[in-house]
């Protein structure tokens, strides 16, 4: 039905002789697309348009999907439910493979809580970091995390009377963090 609705818009701007519209147009000042359009709706009726589609398009192999639930879900609760259970697995398996929680299996109670909370945490600043600048939005959390491991601050105490902070092991990454940090503060 979709691919009839853009033929019909097509179709529309051919015959009141207007420029396609622009979800059709490539949009790219360096390139010139000398094109002419024709739609095969001049000859199909839309039913012979359907069916053609379906032929064409309808193979076999779409597919479907199942969601059972032990609770009385209408279709809608049902897949909004499916779609934060992805997310939720995402975000765990962050927390395991990026963030590096250990195993939680043979914990206790309140230790598994508090490295889920350390985690998320964790999780959290990151994600803020992403949003806050720009250039580190689509940086892994790895690669943050890596980052800002590897930033150093070395206490040199002379003779326990004055400290001496000795920061290293800059990248680009922790520079841009710890350089936009300094700007807001």
């Amino acid at each position: 039905m979709r691919q009839i609705k853009e033929a019909t818009d097509i179709q529309e701007s051919i015959n009141k002789n207007k420029t396609l519209p622009k979800r059709f147009q490539i949009n790219n000042l360096l390139v010139d697309v000398d094109y002419s359009i024709q739609t095969k709706l001049v000859e199909l009726t839309e039913d012979d348009a359907v069916k053609l589609l379906e032929e064409k398009i309808i193979t076999g192999r779409e597919g479907f999907f199942c969601l059972k639930s032990s609770k009385n879900l209408t279709l809608t609760e049902a897949l909004l439910t499916y779609r934060k259970k992805d997310s939720i697995e995402k975000i765990f398996h962050s927390l395991k493979n990026e963030i590096e929680i250990k195993p939680l299996r043979v914990w206790m109670d309140n230790s598994i809580y508090g490295a889920l909370i350390i985690g998320f945490i964790a999780q959290l600043f990151i994600s803020l970091i992403r949003f806050e600048i720009p250039e580190l939005k689509h940086t892994s959390t790895k690669f943050i995390k890596k980052s800002l491991s590897n930033l150093t601050v070395t206490v040199d105490l002379w003779m326990r009377k004055t400290k001496k902070y000795i920061h290293s092991n800059f990248d680009p990454i922790n520079t841009m963090i710890l350089r936009y940090n300094w700007a807001i503060s």
